[in-house]
């Protein structure tokens, strides 16, 4: 419930206190959990829903395989970070995803210079993309693997100039595929997703969480 509160005789505003959300209580993991990710934004995706779990990236080559199509590549390494990472923690459930981006067949990865980054986001500019989120639930002793994939449509507003030279400035873009991040400044680029939101971020907390507790592995109380 939000509250009036009177002005100091000074006329200024009083200072407002950021509020933490408290994550939510009875949730709970059968178990040991692992989220086989480097990402902020996948540990941040989880630790909204109030979930213990421990993060431990993979080292697996990301590289594509001969015709390899976008959707069968983030689907393979997402069930090949979660395996490797499931080889030393068997009893644990083990979490993998990878993201991309794909304009018009063309996969934008992660940009590593100012140019790279500028060049991605003109590309995008006005324009619909697809984003694509392989994950994989592994438990390694009981020889489970629960693969999963999400679809998303994003829609760019027209991008001017220094809208782009300003964005690609910040460190922003340097870690994110397609050079934007939806949960960040860049969120003022999108005109309009479809599909799963959270899938844009990095992980579809919806299909995650339908696979555990599919899995036994996740119960509400």
């Amino acid at each position: 419930m939000s509250r009036l509160i009177d002005l100091p005789s000074g006329g200024r505003h009083p200072s407002r206190p950021r509020l933490s959300p408290r994550p939510p209580r009875g949730v709970k993991i059968s178990g040991e959990l692992v989220l086989a990710s480097a990402s902020p934004r996948r540990e941040e995706l989880l630790a909204l829903m109030g979930l213990d779990f421990e993060v431990v990236p993979s080292s697996v080559d990301e590289a594509f395989m001969p015709g390899e199509r976008p959707e069968d590549h983030v689907l393979r390494l997402a069930r090949e970070k979660a395996l490797s990472v499931a080889a030393s923690r068997p009893e644990a459930w083990v979490l993998g995803a990878d993201t991309i981006v794909v304009i018009d067949g063309e996969v934008l990865g992660k940009p590593e210079t100012p140019r790279q980054a500028r060049e991605m986001l003109t590309r995008l500019s006005g324009a619909t993309h697809e984003v694509f989120t392989g994950f994989a639930v592994v438990r390694a002793k009981e020889g489970l693997i629960a693969p999963g994939r999400v679809r998303s449509l994003v829609t760019f507003r027209d991008l001017t100039q220094d809208e782009i030279t300003w964005y690609t400035a910040t460190e922003e873009p340097y870690d994110k595929a397609g050079a934007y991040a939806v949960q960040g400044a860049g969120a003022f680029f999108i005109r309009e997703i479809r599909g799963s939101y959270t899938n844009v971020m990095g992980l579809p907390l919806c299909e995650v969480v339908d696979t555990l507790k599919a899995l036994g592995a996740l119960t509400f109380s």
